[in-house]
């Protein structure tokens, strides 16, 4: 993906899952950033001690590659991958794409089936240890 546009800034929305803040991931930005500091040990010190220091170095807003991390329970970003999800399954493997631009000259309203992604309620539920113990189910 960088490699793409490896001169521009990028902006990476992610979840707070432990690979998206791995010691990997700070050495690959920290050598595109062109960084020549001490890193530290993982587990030990500097930027690699703990997810913590490694999270922040990733959401620094003067690196080239930013990462934005979801609030721990962003059930919402789950909404999104679904959605991404459907996309390729519904037109991106169905169809036979020769290059990229006739890919983005394709309407993407047009795999959709009319009503199909209306927003309905939802009735969500929050059950603890104990629901099962009593008869009544919170709604």
């Amino acid at each position: 993906m960088v490699m793409q546009d490896p001169k521009g800034n990028w902006v990476i929305l992610s979840d707070r899952l432990n690979t998206h803040q791995s010691e990997s991931l700070v050495r690959l930005v920290a050598e595109h950033e062109g960084l020549n500091e001490e890193l530290g040990v993982k587990g030990k010190e500097g930027i690699l001690k703990n997810m913590k220091s490694r999270a922040a170095f990733l959401s620094d807003s003067s690196h080239k590659i930013r990462f934005i991390y979801t609030p721990r329970h962003a059930s919402w970003i789950n909404q999104i991958e679904i959605w991404f999800s459907i996309l390729g399954k519904k037109l991106l493997k169905q169809m036979n794409y020769t290059s990229t631009p006739v890919l983005a000259s394709f309407p993407l309203g047009a795999w959709e089936k009319p009503g199909r992604f209306i927003p309905r309620r939802s009735r969500w539920r929050l059950f603890t240890p104990t629901d099962h113990e009593s008869s009544h189910v919170p709604v």
